[in-house]
């Protein structure tokens, strides 16, 4: 029974989810929670009367980023990356998609 699969329940903006987390993984993911929350305020706060969902997709769109420019900034500077590489992945490409879907985004919920 010792891959018996843990539940946490986490409140991110106000709401209640239940998720699976592999055992020993607890600490990381309440941060991870605590990292998408604050970020999700954040926006929230900024743009008044957003859905959530539209709030939780900037909030990915921006960790993303912030991951993609630290995992690119440590490739420049030569250090070893948490992620595999890949010669078909274009991080800065992939990076200027998200800019590009940010800024789309952020347009949009100022229309609304």
């Amino acid at each position: 029974m010792g891959d018996a699969a843990n539940f946490l329940d986490v409140h991110i903006l106000g709401r209640e989810y239940r998720v699976v987390c592999p055992p020993g993984e607890e600490e990381a993911l309440r941060a991870a929670v605590r990292m998408v929350d604050e970020r999700m305020r954040e926006i929230a706060e900024k743009s008044r009367n957003t859905p959530p969902e539209r709030v939780a997709v900037m909030a990915a769109l921006n960790i993303t980023n912030e991951y993609l420019s630290a995992l690119a900034a440590n490739r420049a500077d030569g250090q070893a990356v948490g992620a595999p590489t890949s010669t078909c992945f274009d991080s800065a490409a992939l990076k200027r998609r998200i800019e590009d879907m940010d800024t789309r985004l952020a347009t949009l919920l100022e229309i609304s």
